[in-house]
């Protein structure tokens, strides 16, 4: 893909999650996210890191966390949440919303992938709705399902994924999944909340997977 298209994109979905994020009361800023442990405060504090982490940090951070990547971020996410409030850490979304720094390791595609996760992680025990635009949702999940990183692959193997609200399908199998592609993008992430909107011989199989 195009990276300066990749960019406009990351660009649009940061400054339309800070937007998202200005009418949050401060309950809700406490309330959990669909990130195990996390508080919505603390998922925005992780968002803001992923242009500014850089190479030595993050190895320090993986040595602290004893090589657990997921240690390391949350432990990151929770310093970060503890050092600057909601409205700061929004400021900090907007200001760095066109930067094209990425965490090490990860591809051009990764920032925006993590931002309309993220933005689903918080949006959705709310009750508040967070609208994905299909190409990128498209482009988001194709990637999730290339990459090692995200475990997909071992989440939907054997099962065909089929998008309700575009004309996209990917995978083999005798089970099928169908539903939007948000709900397709946090089951491959491996969110349970995915599963409230598909339907499909290969529900229970990926739910015991997650």
């Amino acid at each position: 893909m195009d990276l300066d298209e990749i960019m406009v994109w990351t660009r649009t979905e940061r400054l339309g999650l800070a937007e998202f994020l200005d009418d949050l009361d401060e309950h809700e800023w406490l309330a959990d996210s669909l990130c195990s442990g996390w508080t919505v405060h603390e998922v925005l504090a992780h968002v803001t890191l992923s242009n500014r982490v850089t190479f030595w940090p993050t190895i320090a951070g993986m040595i602290r966390a004893r090589g657990n990547w997921n240690r390391m971020t949350e432990r990151m996410a929770r310093d970060r949440a503890a050092r600057y409030t909601p409205a700061e850490l929004i400021a900090q979304l907007r200001e760095g919303a066109g930067s094209a720094r990425r965490a090490p390791g990860a591809g051009p595609l990764d920032p925006l992938v993590d931002t309309m996760i993220h933005g689903q992680d918080i949006a959705r025990p709310l009750g508040r709705g967070r609208a994905m635009p299909t190409e990128q949702a498209v482009v988001a999940l194709e990637h999730v399902l290339r990459s090692p990183f995200y475990g997909a692959e071992q989440r939907v193997h054997g099962v065909r994924l089929i998008a309700t609200d575009a004309d996209w399908s990917a995978g083999a199998g005798t089970d099928e999944i169908r539903g939007p592609l948000s709900d397709l993008l946090l089951m491959a992430t491996g969110r349970t909340a995915g599963l409230d909107g598909v339907t499909g011989t290969g529900v229970k199989r990926i739910a015991n997977r997650l």
